[in-house]
């Protein structure tokens, strides 16, 4: 079995506040978007991974995929399989590969095995795997609250909108992004301004991760600023980054950010 495992921007972030936990109250809106790894699943005699395409850094057994397939064979019991991922999807920028990643193993492994798995166990089973994760089991655009868990579809209506998704190769730990966060105050909530004009999204739609991020990478605020003067409508950073998007009403120039070097350049249609 073949799947295309897909990605997510943030639109807007907020960080409201430290829970007990230990983690963060977040208000995001996650958007998916049509950039893909492609992930294949077969029954096998022993358990298998491998690899191909972007480099996966890391020791293997922190891999999501091979975590998703010991959560689904402890509770479940089912035999080994063979599983190769091509990574396409660049991985530490925000956009959620890893987890879209993990999360689609389970998908795979409820429908080869026939487990009959609902899509709310499938999340609370995806949860287990990372913050983000769950959100792959429907994903389309969902409001994400407590530690991203916590969802709820949104209409949100991209289409025929260009996404330019620009990587420049600075690795931005998610622990030292949140070191960094000073809390900030929200008159609006993330779906009140999602649901306003694509216009207002510039002033209005905010990733409070950006606020520290760019006090240690003004190159990244540098490049937020030329996909402005591209035409972007609106451009933002992507969770705790470092991957940098925009969306157009026009295709917008490819060679804009050459200068920059990106290691990672892309545009789609949504």
């Amino acid at each position: 079995m073949i799947l295309y495992p897909s990605c997510k921007i943030n639109l807007g972030l907020h960080i409201l506040h430290k829970r007990t936990d230990g983690f963060h109250e977040l208000d995001t809106c996650m958007f998916e978007v049509p950039l893909y790894d492609i992930l294949e699943i077969i029954p096998s005699t022993k358990f298998e991974f491998s690899s191909s395409g972007m480099e996966i850094p890391g020791d293997s057994q922190n891999n999501l995929c091979i975590k998703a397939f010991n959560i689904i064979q402890n509770k479940h019991d089912i035999p080994n399989i063979k599983m190769h991922l091509h990574k396409q999807i660049p991985m530490g920028g925000g956009l959620g590969g890893g987890s879209s990643d993990g999360t689609y193993v389970l998908k795979m492994l409820n429908t080869i095995f026939k487990l009959n798995l609902s899509n709310s166990t499938l999340e609370e089973y995806a949860s287990l795997l990372g913050s983000d994760c769950a959100f792959f089991v429907n994903a389309g655009s969902q409001i994400a609250k407590g530690r991203g868990e916590k969802l709820t579809p949104i209409h949100l209506n991209l289409n025929g909108y260009y996404i330019k998704i620009v990587n420049i190769g600075i690795h931005i730990s998610t622990p030292d992004a949140y070191n960094g966060i000073e809390f900030q105050q929200h008159e609006k909530t993330i779906t009140e301004i999602i649901n306003s004009d694509i216009s207002s999204w510039k002033e209005n739609l905010k990733n409070d991760f950006e606020h520290s991020v760019f006090k240690k990478h003004a190159i990244l605020s540098d490049l937020k600023k030329e996909l402005y003067e591209e035409g972007a409508i609106y451009a933002s950073m992507s969770g705790s980054g470092s991957t940098m998007y925009a969306i157009y009403k026009e295709l917008p120039k490819s060679e804009k950010f050459k200068q920059l070097n990106p290691v990672y350049e892309i545009i789609k249609k949504l």
